[in-house]
C-alpha cells in the first residue's frame, strides 16, 4: 500500500512525512489541551513546525517535482493550500491566544493542514517515486535548508518574547540619558 515509503531517514519523502507525523500530534494535543497556556504553546509549536516544513517543500521538495511533473495540477493546488495555511499562520502569529476567535482560528488551519498531508500522502508522493529524481541527495538539501530555518524561527521566538512588555531590554544600542 505504500510502496512509495521509504524508511531511509535521509529520504526527501521520509522527511516531510516524519514533519507531517509531528504537525498532526500537535494538532491533536491542541484539540485535547486544557486552557490557554497550553493551547497557546501548542499552537506556537505546531506555526514554527509548519513554517518550517512549508518552505522546504516550497524551496527544495516542489521545484524539484515541477521539473518532471507534466500533470501541474497536483502542484498547484498545493501551492494554494500553502497560500491558505500562511494566511492563517499569519493571523495567528498577531493573536495572543487570548481572542475569541483564537482556537476556530488555528482548528481551521489544522483542518486545512489534515487536508493537505491527506494529498500529498495520498496523490502526489506516490507520484513523486516514480520520478527519476535522487530523493536521498534531496533529503540532505532539506535536512540542511531546515536545520537553518529551525535557527532563524528559534531567534524570532527569543526577539518576540524579549520584545514584550516588562521583558528585559536586549537592544545594545545604548539608553538616552536625561539632560540634567
Amino acid at each position: 500500500m505504500f510502496e512509495w515509503f521509504s524508511k531511509d531517514e535521509n529520504d526527501a519523502i521520509h522527511i516531510l512525512t516524519t514533519d507531517h507525523d509531528i504537525v498532526k500530534q500537535l494538532f491533536d494535543q491542541f484539540e485535547d489541551a486544557d486552557g490557554p497556556a497550553s493551547k497557546r504553546r501548542i499552537s506556537r509549536q505546531a506555526i514554527n513546525e509548519l513554517k518550517v516544513h512549508a518552505a522546504i517543500e516550497e524551496e527544495i521538495f516542489y521545484p524539484a517535482l515541477r521539473q518532471q511533473i507534466v500533470e501541474k495540477d497536483v502542484m498547484n493546488e498545493a501551492d494554494e493550500e500553502h497560500h491558505v495555511a500562511k494566511v492563517l499562520i499569519a493571523e495567528l502569529d498577531r493573536m495572543d491566544g487570548t481572542e475569541d476567535h483564537f482556537d476556530a482560528k488555528f482548528t481551521v488551519l489544522a483542518e486545512n493542514v489534515r487536508h493537505h498531508i491527506m494529498e500529498e500522502e495520498g496523490d502526489m508522493f506516490p507520484r513523486a517515486r516514480s520520478l527519476d529524481i535522487d530523493f536521498l541527495k534531496l533529503g540532505q538539501q532539506i535536512l540542511r535548508r531546515k536545520q537553518q530555518l529551525k535557527v532563524i524561527e528559534g531567534g524570532k521566538a527569543l526577539r518576540k518574547r524579549s520584545a514584550k512588555p516588562g521583558s528585559k531590554r536586549t537592544s545594545r544600542a545604548p539608553r538616552k540619558r536625561k539632560a540634567a
